[in-house]
């Protein structure tokens, strides 16, 4: 790909994000700034060593960024792990199409991604992530919300609606020597490729659940799941994709216990999706230069066939 699908469309440089900070919240005028992370959609600073503010980077996302700022306060109460409440909100200087940007207060712990965590000793994240997608899928959390969210608008529930694309992008890392490839990859998306879109009711879903959205803290226990541009109502499989990538063995067996029963229809489905995240994640990380994330990708891969 000549530009990656992560560049900025509207980069945010530290003095930038102070500036505009400072405008919209006088209280935090000249409290230090700091660059704090980065992803796809969004660049995150630390004001003061208190409040995380996340700027969207492209257009695709602001959409999103919207319907998480009408979500996360009607929910989070609601469910067993931290997850950002926003408390400042603005719009930033464009003049012709301003984007919101919002601060939360900071959570502990950091990305799985960022861990290391050997598959062994992720047993109680994973039983904990279980039961905190059970309760945002229950009937209760998805009656919190606003009317109007989308039905699944990335069609991540539905391998077939985008499976050339995580073929092109599987090609590419094997072309590019980032992944030595894997025939049960293929087996398993042409067998997800066969499935029509699904018919079952939704429910309301984090919809981009991965490796780097979930918080672990020091003793490997999941604190906190943040990023939330893609929440929506779909089909569960989409934030159980998580559990085919990020967990194994003992582990994935905690997560589902603690969940509930995922048929084998819906297991598919979300072991695609794990592939199709992962693979996206793995070409993000090398282009990027983050080794611990290219290697937690590449892992995912291997998790979602075994």
């Amino acid at each position: 790909m000549s530009r990656p699908r992560w560049a900025p469309e509207r980069p945010s440089a530290t003095l930038r994000a102070a500036t505009l900070i400072a405008a919209a919240f006088p209280a935090l005028r000249g409290r230090p700034v700091e660059p704090l992370a980065e992803g796809w959609d969004n660049t995150v600073f630390l004001v003061d060593g208190t409040w995380v503010f996340r700027f969207p980077r492209r257009q695709l996302a602001v959409p999103g960024f919207r319907r998480e700022l009408a979500v996360l306060p009607r929910i989070a109460t609601l469910l067993p792990l931290l997850v950002p409440e926003p408390e400042f909100v603005a719009e930033d200087d464009d003049p012709v199409d301003p984007w919101p940007f919002a601060g939360a207060r900071l959570l502990p712990g950091r990305e799985l991604a960022d861990t290391g965590l050997p598959d062994d000793r992720r047993r109680a994240a994973a039983a904990t992530v279980g039961a905190f997608l059970r309760v945002l899928h229950a009937a209760p959390t998805r009656q919190a919300v606003p009317t109007g969210l989308p039905l699944d608008p990335m069609g991540r529930a539905w391998p077939r609606a985008r499976i050339d694309d995580t073929r092109a992008q599987l090609r590419q890392l094997v072309e590019e020597g980032t992944w030595a490839g894997d025939a049960g990859v293929e087996a398993l998306l042409a067998e997800a490729e066969r499935l029509d879109a699904p018919a079952r009711p939704p429910v309301l879903v984090h919809g981009d659940l991965h490796v780097r959205h979930l918080l672990l803290d020091d003793g490997g226990g999941a604190v906190g799941v943040i990023d939330w541009g893609d929440v929506c109502l779909a089909d569960p499989a989409v934030d159980l994709a998580l559990a085919y990538t990020g967990f194994s063995g003992s582990a994935r067996a905690a997560f589902l216990t603690a969940y509930g029963e995922v048929d084998a229809d819906r297991e598919l489905r979300a072991r695609a999706l794990g592939v199709r995240l992962s693979c996206f994640l793995a070409a993000y990380a090398a282009d990027v230069g983050r080794p611990a994330l290219l290697t937690e990708a590449l892992a995912g891969l291997r998790r979602a066939v075994a």
